[in-house]
Parts: structure tokens; sequence; C-alpha cells
């Protein structure tokens, strides 16, 4: 009987002592999420949050709403603008394109846009376009280089509009038919390339003012000129699956993902680091603490979208946080993404 009652101890204590180790890692991260995401300060959050660990969802929760009007509730399968996350698949679809031969990336861009009536072309190379080192204006073609290229990092839409265009030439290919081609071999159903009909399964982006007050974007002014750079349609677990596609080697060879995850320049960014850290081709690699990190950030006041999509490779964690409005006042915009981000880098999770 005292044998009996010893051993049933052990397996007290042992399922005790399990229980703890659960109720800690989930109060390490899931539970610290779900109390976050419920905060109104010092702003409120409306979106996805999905976590996904060597293709097991960890987490994954909808909280607030596709239209603020119609308060109609979002949902883990909704669709969003991926801004700025678009870049990282441009990237892609370049380099696959380098694989091929039809692209070289350390030779100006004249060779493959000979009408280009612009003189950079003579000296900007694909690979100034893809690691923002270009001098190219964000936004303005017309404008002149910011500096010689190479030498200097300047974020620019403008630069993955160019390096769109040497892809379709060299690919001989409309960007639709091949960004639609790279989501079916990732499985990505819930994800497409925005046209007439498309643009209709996008939940509606919210842009909040510095007063508190929104507006609700019934359709984006985005036009195709900006998607290689700034929109495509995803939801938030098909990211998930583009993360596990591009990051485990399904879609480059291992030295050209080498390539597009190795930097010559650096940057800053308000959600990785207050010091600079790494810009691959449309990734950031954060390299300089003791989690190895590669991500990008999507944000856009006025067409009412913020996003952030973060890997760890040494654990294979996707983080994906993505919101279907943005906030006008930029020390708040990615509050959500930031803290999400700290919970899980402070978390048992990525051990």
């Amino acid at each position: 009987m005292k044998h009996f009652f010893k051993q049933a101890l052990i397996a007290s204590t042992i399922l005790y002592s399990s229980y703890n180790s659960f109720a800690q890692i989930k109060e390490d991260y899931q539970t610290k999420i779900d109390r976050l995401i419920q905060v109104t300060d010092p702003r409120s959050f409306n979106g996805v949050v999905f976590i996904q660990q060597n293709g097991k969802i960890k987490y994954e929760k909808a909280y607030g709403y596709a239209d603020y009007n119609k308060k109609s509730v979002l949902k883990i399968s909704d669709k969003f603008s991926t801004m700025s996350i678009a870049k990282q698949i441009t990237a892609t679809l370049v380099l696959q394109e380098v694989e091929k031969g039809t692209i070289d990336l350390q030779i100006p861009i004249r060779k493959y846009l000979p009408d280009c009536k612009y003189s950079w072309a003579d000296t900007i190379t694909v690979h100034h376009l893809l690691n923002n080192t270009s001098g190219l204006s964000s936004d303005d073609i017309e404008k002149p280089l910011k500096f010689v290229p190479g030498t200097a990092f300047n974020y620019s839409n403008m630069g993955y509009y160019v390096a769109g265009q040497v892809l379709e030439k060299q690919s001989g290919k409309s960007f639709q038919q091949l960004v639609t081609a790279l989501f079916k071999k990732c499985k990505m159903t819930n994800s497409y390339y925005p046209n007439k009909i498309t643009s209709k399964f996008l939940t509606k982006g919210h842009s909040i003012k510095k007063d508190g007050s929104f507006k609700l974007n019934e359709q984006l002014n985005f036009d195709a000129s900006n998607y290689f750079g700034s929109h495509l349609i995803v939801s938030a677990p098909d990211l998930a699956k583009w993360n596990a596609c591009l990051h485990a080697g399904k879609l480059l060879k291992p030295a050209t993902y080498k390539m597009m995850t190795t930097y010559s320049i650096t940057n800053t960014h308000q959600l990785f680091s207050k010091t600079p850290i790494g810009y691959g081709y449309g990734l950031r690699i954060n390299d300089k603490d003791s989690i190895m990190e590669i991500g990008h950030t999507g944000y856009h006041p006025s067409e009412g979208f913020t996003a952030v999509n973060l890997y760890y490779p040494k654990t294979k964690t996707s983080v994906i946080v993505i919101e279907n409005q943005a906030n006008e006042n930029f020390e708040n915009a990615y509050y959500f993404q930031k803290e999400i981000r700290k919970i899980i880098r402070e978390s048992k999770l990525l051990e």
C-alpha cells in the first residue's frame, strides 16, 4: 500500500509539474497576447495574429472588424494588403530569373531596359534595386538620384517598380502570371494578385486620424505600378505558408537564398532595433543579437493597412501580425507589432 501511495505521489508530482510547465509556456506568450490585443492605450488593435512553428499553429486570433461601419467581424482567413511585404515576393521572382540566367544582378539595367530615358539606367543594377541602394526616390521616378548607387540606403518603392519592369521583360510573363503561379506553388489558396475580381476579396482598410477618427477606404488607390513593392492580397495563414516555402529552400537554390539573406547595407527601423540591421533583397536581416530574425514590415496610413511578417530560422517560427488599419501617428503605428514581437522573443517558444 505504501508503495502504491508513493507511486501515486510521484505520478501526481510529474503531472503537476507538466501542468505548471504547460501553463508557464501558455502564460509566456498566448495569454500575454490575449491581454495585449484588448488594450486601447495608446491605440486599439484591429487585425489578425498568426504564429506557426515547424508547420504547427501555435496561436491564431482575429480581433476587431473587417468593416468598422458594418461591424462585420474579422476572420483568420480574411485577406489583407501585404503593403511592403510584397518586396520579398518580387525579389524571389527576380532571383528565380537570376538562376535561369536571364538576369544578372550586377549589370546596369540599361541592358534590360534599353529605351529607359533616364541616365541612371547606366549605373543602377538590379542588386541596387532589390536592396534599396539605387538612390531612387521612394515614389517619384523623375527626381534626381539621392546618392551614387550602392553607396547608401534609401527605401524606394519606385526601385521595386523598376525591378518589376526588368522582371517582366526578362521572364516574358506578366507580374500577375508570375505571382499567381508562385502562390499556387506555395499552396497559398487565399492570396491573390490584385485585379477587378480579386480586389473584392480584400478586407476594408481604415485610416486612423491623429484625432482618433477614421476613414474607411472602399478601395485602394494603388495601381499596377505599385504592386511590385507595395500591394498584394494575402491572408495571415498564407504568409506563414510563404515563409515555409521561401526559407525551407522550395523556391530558391541554397546559394541564391544566401544572396537574398546576405546584406551589404544596414538601416534602422523602429520595429526591429534602434541600431542599424541588415537589408538583403526585400528582407531585413537581424543577426546582431542572440535570436536570428528575418522579416519585413508594411505600412500605409492613407490606404489603411499595417503588417509585419517575421521568421525565426532556428525554430522555423513565423510571427505574423497584420491589421486592416493604419495610424497616422507614426509613433504608435507599429505598437502591437512591436509588443507581440517582444512577447515572442522573450518567451520559451524560440528556444
